[in-house]
């Protein structure tokens, strides 16, 4: 008999991938260690140190190595993570920016250029609130700590002012002081989960603003993908394609447990209320694969090229795996 292959894959555990970490789903011919890491850890290991065999990884920073010849990693299409991100902005409480178009001619803060959370929100910003996106003053650095650097190659285009804040200060802290006058962030600032008063989000209805989104669009934003390292996958093609199954065998479980009425899967009580309302308005907001997300995917590849993670808009062809793109059919 010939030996399973051992592969390391490390993300974050979601109730979609759980049964991939509890051994409930076992993709075919793969022994799968699951490792539960934390996401910035893991997106910098990954990034530059490509640590492990497989890994849920960020979308822009990938697509920041996809037209590279040697990229390190092959993308399929399963998505781990995504979230909508009008939240993702924040102002002091007493700035005079109440709308998203004040943004032109103002300096903007975000962890890297690169974090996947930007590229869509600029992205939004500029098709759907007219914000010139290259009048905005840049600033990456740490949200909390000093020092981040970005994990990716990507550069923005000269048209963009992109810099890093000063040596030795965070975004959180510019913020505060009055050098930024937003701060572009998908983990909330700690001042803000503290209830500090002085930070306020931007959008004052973040639900009903990404509700107007989805309804003109169809889109869940994509922020996270699953990755293959490049070597893995040219010593065993077909690892790519039985991953693939089988996270979506893992994650079939997860939307009909959390409308189950009998019980309570998660910590909130009417969390199959929460299942029903969302899926009336969002359809299957975490289905995988090409054709399910060929909106998303088109948007968010156009706001690549026009940001510099991409030379061109690139296909889903050129992003993933081409034998994972499509199913036989009988």
């Amino acid at each position: 008999m010939v030996p399973n292959v051992s592969l390391t894959y490390a993300g974050v555990v979601y109730d979609r991938t759980r049964p991939l970490l509890d051994g409930s789903v076992r993709p075919e011919g793969i022994d799968l260690r699951y490792l539960e890491t934390d996401i910035e850890e893991l997106f910098w290991r990954q990034g530059r140190y490509q640590e492990f065999d497989a890994a849920e990884f960020s979308l822009g920073a990938y697509l920041a190595s996809a037209e590279a010849p040697d990229r390190p990693f092959h993308a399929i299409p399963v998505f781990p993570s995504r979230a909508f991100r009008h939240s993702a902005l924040y102002v002091r409480a007493d700035s005079e920016i109440e709308k998203p178009e004040q943004l032109d001619g103002r300096t903007v803060g975000t962890p890297e250029w690169s974090m996947t959370a930007s590229l869509w929100m600029r992205g939004i910003l500029g098709e759907h609130y007219g914000v010139d996106l290259a009048s905005v003053r840049w600033r990456t650095g740490g949200l909390e700590e000093a020092g981040r650097e970005e994990k990716s190659r990507v550069a923005a285009p000269g048209r963009f002012d992109v810099s890093a804040v000063p040596e030795g200060t965070t975004l959180t802290g510019q913020l505060l002081h009055g050098a930024l006058d937003a701060v572009l962030t998908a983990r909330p600032p700690r001042a803000f989960l503290a209830g500090d008063p002085r930070i306020r989000r931007l959008f004052p209805d973040v639900r009903a603003a990404e509700l107007d989104y989805h309804r003109a669009t169809g889109i869940v934003p994509i922020m996270h993908v699953v990755v293959l390292r490049r070597d893995v996958v040219e010593r065993h093609p077909w690892v790519a394609n039985n991953l693939r199954r089988a996270f979506e065998l893992a994650r079939r479980p997860a939307t009909a447990l959390l409308r189950d009425t009998a019980v309570c899967a998660s910590s909130l009580v009417w969390e199959s209320a929460y299942a029903e309302q969302e899926a009336e308005l969002l359809g299957d907001p975490f289905a995988y694969g090409v054709d399910a997300n060929r909106a998303a995917l088109e948007a968010v590849l156009r706001y690549a090229a026009e940001q510099g993670f991409t030379t061109r808009p690139l296909e889903p062809a050129d992003v993933f795996l081409p034998s994972t793109l499509t199913d036989a059919k009988i």
